[in-house]
């Protein structure tokens, strides 16, 4: 599958810094500084967009195994129920975010450009929506164990893209000692504010997630990391933390990918992950901002993640807007109520620039790790001429995990995905950096994913 193309301004501000903008940056070292293009919506409160005529809900919108569809054609399902349950720990339940009919169990495009199992629903015209009174858990009285049920059974994963399930982080493994609970604050993908919005507009929910988060996980200190382009969210969660905690908001350096769980572990700690390992293994654990508030939602109101924050927004959408949009939605029905597309607009990515998907269809729908829709113009994307490699090296002095990208790329195009993978190609998070300063354009990290895919086939558990 292709990879999104780079607007011009990114590649022109690559190029005009050259390998000075790849350093003399603290936090961590390397890393690129593309332009945050966060203007359009930073400032541009959160709204709720209305409930469409159709949802539809992959059972696979989440790491792990997809989940069981537990409904068939012409139940009536209520908004909160659960419709598709969980295979296994590492995996999510599905529930359903309208009241309507079932209307089918089949395949459906998905954002990742295949045909997925899906759920569709029709929903009601006229129902005004709200859920089935719920048992809302009070946590204070909840060991560990039954808060990770909790979060288990509301199906909450990540939403800052990956979609990992975050009742296995809540539960490390047992010799592991949690000292440090990090919240991903710095949303370091241009155009993307959802988080931002998040903080500014929901601090009190934020700290109660992570007051939640302390208890569940037996840690003593938490850290909310914002990156110093975002003042209003800093100042808002300073205003709103708690006395009784020990915890601070620590501004980071602007610079991507700040927040990759690895660099900024790095960035506030100090602490480096070694290669193969995880966060845990040197006493921390990371969580998005826009999931700590979720996880806050669950223990406020008993509802499940049925809808989630999405940033649309690009010079390619007539109205950027930061929405409540319930899982689900076909991307054509939130561009509609934004305005619908620009004369010119040529792409649609979910998610950003750097690390999100190209989509061909606007019948796939927003998904629970779906952080924002950009819509792309003309103007703002180019596919290149791709030259050879001329050994420069501003892929070595981006790369934040310190491959080689050069090496890896010569590996991949001769197929040779052994030795990919014993030059540690599983700690490739596909940031894009690297692809970001090449001057030969080369889709370095469209190789690498390919390689890792090639991986896999022969190992599930290898280059995930």
């Amino acid at each position: 599958m292709d990879r999104p193309r780079r607007p011009l301004q990114l590649i022109r501000s690559a190029r005009a810094v050259g390998a000075k903008a790849l350093r003399g940056s603290t936090g961590f070292r390397h890393g690129v500084h593309p332009p945050d293009s966060k203007r359009l919506t930073e400032r541009v409160p959160i709204r709720r967009m209305p409930f469409p005529g159709e949802i539809v809900l992959p059972l696979r919108q989440h790491a792990g195994k997809p989940a069981i569809p537990m409904v068939k054609s012409g139940d009536r399902v209520e908004r909160g129920d659960k419709i598709a349950a969980a295979d296994g720990f590492v995996s999510a339940p599905v529930h359903a975010s309208a009241t309507g009919v079932v209307s089918g169990v089949g395949l459906a495009p998905h954002p990742d450009g295949s045909f997925s199992p899906a759920i569709r629903i029709a929903v009601e015209r006229f129902s005004p929506q709200i859920p089935r009174p719920r048992l809302v858990p009070r946590w204070e009285g909840l060991t560990p164990q039954e808060v990770v049920l909790a979060v288990q059974e509301a199906g909450v994963v990540g939403l800052g893209g990956a979609a990992f399930p975050t009742h296995v982080k809540l539960r490390p493994p047992p010799d592991a000692k949690v000292e440090l609970l990090v919240v991903n604050g710095a949303e370091c993908e241009p155009y993307l504010t959802t988080d931002h919005r998040t903080m500014v507009e929901h601090p009190d929910r934020v700290w109660f997630g992570v007051r939640i988060m302390l208890h569940c996980l037996g840690a003593g200190r938490a850290v909310i990391g914002v990156e110093r382009n975002k003042p209003d969210a800093i100042s808002a969660l300073e205003a709103a933390r708690p006395s009784d905690l020990d915890a601070r908001v620590m501004p980071l350096t602007v610079k991507y990918p700040q927040g990759a769980e690895k660099m900024l572990i790095r960035a506030i700690t100090g602490r480096e992950v070694p290669s193969g390992k995880l966060p845990v293994n040197v006493g921390v654990v990371v969580q998005n901002a826009g999931s700590i508030a979720t996880i806050a939602e669950v223990f406020q109101t008993g509802l499940p993640l049925v809808e989630r924050i999405v940033t649309v927004t690009g010079p390619g959408v007539r109205r950027p807007s930061n929405l409540v949009v319930p899982v689900g939605t076909k991307l054509r029905d939130v561009l509609e109520f934004c305005g619908g597309l620009a004369d010119d607009a040529t792409e649609i990515l979910f998610g950003g620039p750097m690390m999100g998907l190209p989509q061909s269809d606007l019948d796939v729908p927003i998904l629970k790790g779906t952080t924002g829709v950009v819509a792309l113009t003309r103007a703002e994307t180019n596919r290149g001429t791709v030259y050879p490699c001329i050994h420069c090296g501003h892929c070595l002095d981006a790369c934040p995990v310190f491959l080689d990208p050069q090496r890896l790329a010569a590996l991949a195009q001769a197929g040779n995905y052994e030795e990919m993978e014993a030059l540690h190609l599983a700690d490739c998070m596909l940031c894009g950096s690297c692809s970001y300063v090449c001057p030969s354009n080369i889709p370095l990290s469209q190789m690498f994913a390919l390689g890792k895919a090639a991986v896999r086939r022969v190992s599930p558990t290898r280059a995930a």
